[in-house]
């Protein structure tokens, strides 16, 4: 069971990986986002985020960070908070995850088919759960039960959830953050001078 965790914990952090490489770099890429000021603006929130396992913690400093970065305050306090409840990256990657985890620990295969209707079941059913601690795993339960898997493999997921939820609640603020410079950059109001400086 635990080499089954570390598996699970392992593939988690790589997945979040692949997709900063794999999303938000190409996005800040093709925008042109300074990606090193980028970094060092939502460092400081991320890693709040990260040892708190809550989005909520955070956000006043991404607030103040993006603004800082040359996001007008309007575009701020807009994205930043309607992005906490429906732009959650790193909670739905890992509720897939966490989905095909407890349907392997059961011995259920699960068609192609069902995965997909899983997968956009949890991403409707995840909104909303950024700013409280392990709620995820309640989704999960109720996505487990309402596919017929059993509950008891999310029962051994909780021995290492704090631990996944420090990963994927940095990636929610990190594509929060991007998400405030993507919609500056699209109306034309991103202050490059000040993103530089």
């Amino acid at each position: 069971v635990l080499f089954s965790l570390f598996e699970l914990l392992a593939t988690l952090y790589v997945a979040l990986l692949v997709f900063v490489l794999g999303v938000f770099l190409p996005v800040m890429l093709i925008l042109k986002i300074p990606v090193k000021k980028f970094i060092k603006a939502v460092a400081e929130p991320a890693t709040i985020a990260f040892a708190t396992t809550s989005s909520e913690s955070a956000l006043p400093r991404a607030m103040e960070n993006m603004e800082v970065f040359g996001v007008p305050r309007k575009i701020v306090s807009f994205v930043i908070p309607t992005g906490y409840s429906f732009n959650l990256d790193g909670t739905t990657l890992y509720l897939a995850m966490a989905s095909i985890f407890v349907a392997n620990m059961a011995g259920i295969h699960l068609s192609f088919e069902t995965q997909i209707v899983m997968m956009v079941t949890l991403m409707l059913t995840s909104k909303g759960v950024a700013g409280v601690p392990r709620a995820s795993l309640v989704i999960l339960l109720g996505t487990a039960t309402s596919f017929g898997l059993p509950t008891w493999p999310i029962f051994i997921i909780l021995g290492i959830d704090e631990l996944m939820d420090m990963a994927r609640t940095a990636i929610n603020v990190i594509g929060n953050c991007l998400a405030t410079v993507v919609i500056a950059k699209w109306e034309g109001e991103f202050d490059h001078e000040l993103a530089n400086s």
